[in-house]
């Protein structure tokens, strides 16, 4: 079944539990109720509002209208009797919708006594969704804005076999279990307070070791494929975002604030500090490709409602770079990144992508011509590479078009992760120039990269791709030592030094409980690697090793337990 027509039958299932939830709660007011990627979900304004526990209520109701088996009929109204009906229905955000469209004539679908505004396209009639299931309830502002009523959002799904409906409910039960949210408290990684504000993540020990792990692994990624890193501040004059262009296209996203009569911005891109470390002195074609790179933290004002643990976060650090070079060499780098992001997704376990190529919005930079020889080399490089691409019209940066290169995690998820950007245009805002083997002046090309994309969003799709259970190099905990009683107290020491002094990351349980419980603890934390410790390990100098996936391993001599965790740890296993 082609995405086109689920995408109708969820539309019209968005329908017919609005339906549902009129006849349940008269005097609801409709908002909007479009079909999404997994399912649909409808904004609704319920007298005295509904819990959870309503949703079952809702879902009987809904089969019921399925089984009456309404036709969905479209008519066409005059924008004036559209505007009459809705008034008199008290459809207060109807008449709101009525007042967006341009045209003089609105659609609008029946089925049975149910009336609402939609374009559609529907399916034949109610009978015809066989699948069906209400899944969660949230808030939700009226059009996004904060200043607006919060109405309440019921998402649901629908499918056309009850077979393909259980599989998804059972994908939905395995990604709660892998939610980096509830995974972040239990494996002690991260945690948000209110204190210091949304969106702010505070990373624990063990998740700063993670953090550091990946940013440590990108780092020296670039450094062996000819990067150079640099290092910019975290506030900068308004002037400088005035210039690039990012005062006039993103100021609602950056936080801005005035100091000694001078207006500042916190950095919510990297951009414009590479342009100027690239200004800081003469440069010839000789020195092309330039690559900078730098590990940056920024921070954009993200509205509250769309926050959502590591994945959208108000400050985060990009494994950002910048590559300035000539017209002939761009394809060739584009071509040189899509290997390098591919190289490092590998390493941290992700094999399948999804890939889009955005091309220019409406609200943009630069002329025509910039942007089709910029679109033209990112198109040009994938076909190279034999890559696949979806063309996404309308949805570049402001600057240039952009690769999107989406991971796909272990439930067969899509995330955002690398982005490859072309731009022929700050260049010019920012007057860069070569001098050329004619000793004339030139413009060089400018590709923006970032390979994971946010060190928190990956880290938030790595944490859901492993469940938690990281692979042993990348693990913030790779051993814990587990003396079997208190007199293997002072062993356990000595193991925990030696591990330590070989750079393995390590712990000592020696809290006053049976070892068992300790074992458990230590697979519930999801660390590799046990090392228990008793009398014949101390005389034998071993340890009787237990893994994670494989369990019970048998005794190892010590400094063969500490090889084989440098052998395992070197292959990123």
């Amino acid at each position: 079944m082609d995405n086109e027509t689920l995408h109708t039958l969820r539309h019209s299932a968005s329908h017919v539990m609005a339906h549902a939830v009129m006849m349940l709660y008269p005097g609801t007011r409709l908002g909007i109720g479009p079909a999404i990627e997994d399912g649909f979900y409808y904004d609704l304004d319920i007298p005295g509002g509904i819990t959870e526990e309503d949703l079952p209520r809702i879902e009987e109701k809904m089969n019921e209208i399925i089984r009456a088996d309404y036709p969905f009929l479209r008519e066409e109204w005059d924008k004036e009797k559209a505007r009459e009906f809705f008034r008199a229905q008290g459809q207060e955000y109807k008449l709101a919708l009525i007042a967006e469209i341009p045209d003089e004539k609105v659609g609008v679908y029946k089925s049975g006594e149910f009336v609402d505004l939609c374009k559609g396209p529907h399916i034949e009639s109610t009978g015809k969704i066989p699948a069906v299931k209400l899944i969660s309830l949230a808030g939700a502002y009226w059009k996004g804005i904060e200043t607006n009523k919060m109405l309440q959002r019921i998402y649901g799904t629908a499918f056309f076999s009850a077979g393909e409906l259980e599989a998804y409910l059972t994908r939905l039960e395995e990604a709660k279990k892998r939610d980096h949210r509830k995974l972040g408290v239990q494996l002690d990684l991260f945690s948000f307070h209110p204190e210091i504000g949304p969106g702010l993540v505070m990373y624990h020990p063990k998740g700063a070791m993670l953090r550091d792990l990946i940013a440590d692994f990108s780092k020296k990624e670039h450094l062996r494929r000819g990067y150079q890193l640099v290092r910019g501040p975290h506030i900068m004059k308004s002037d400088i975002w005035i210039q690039s262009g990012h005062y006039d296209f993103y100021k609602e996203n950056m936080f801005i604030f005035e100091i000694e009569g001078s207006e500042y911005a916190v950095k919510p891109m990297n951009c414009p500090g590479h342009m100027l470390v690239y200004k800081s002195r003469l440069r010839s074609y000789r020195d092309f490709p330039i690559r900078l790179f730098e590990l940056g933290n920024v921070y954009r004002y993200e509205k509250s409602g769309v926050l959502h643990g590591m994945l959208r976060v108000r400050g985060f650090t990009q494994d950002d770079a910048h590559i300035f070079c000539l017209e002939e060499q761009v394809v060739e780098e584009i071509a040189n990144v899509v290997d390098f992001v591919f190289d490092v997704l590998r390493v941290f376990g992700f094999d399948e992508y999804g890939i889009e190529i955005s091309t220019r919005p409406e609200k943009s930079i630069g002329t025509d011509r910039q942007w089709e020889k910029a679109t033209n080399a990112l198109k040009e490089a994938l076909n190279q590479k034999g890559v696949g691409y979806e063309v996404m019209e309308g949805e570049g940066a402001f600057y240039g078009p952009k690769i999107d290169i989406k991971l796909k995690d272990a439930l067969g998820r899509l995330w955002q992760c690398a982005t490859i950007q072309c731009d022929f245009a700050l260049p010019d805002r920012f007057d860069l120039t070569y001098i050329g083997s004619d000793g004339a002046e030139h413009r060089p090309i400018m590709i923006h990269r970032a390979m994971l994309g946010s060190i928190e969003r990956f880290m938030g799709a790595l944490i859901e791709h492993h469940a938690g259970a990281f692979p042993l190099w990348l693990a913030p905990t790779q051993v814990v030592i587990i003396p079997i009683s208190e007199k293997h107290r002072d062993y356990g020491m000595e193991i925990l030094k030696a591990l330590r002094e070989h750079e393995i990351r390590a712990e000592l349980d020696d809290r006053n409980e049976k070892m068992q419980y300790k074992i458990r603890e230590a697979q519930v934390a999801k660390i590799p690697y046990m090392a228990i410790a008793g009398d014949k390990e101390r005389e034998a100098r071993s340890v009787a090793v237990r893994s994670r996936d494989k369990g019970d391993e048998g005794m190892l001599a010590l400094s063969a337990f500490i090889a084989r965790i440098h052998t395992e740890t070197a292959k990123k296993s």
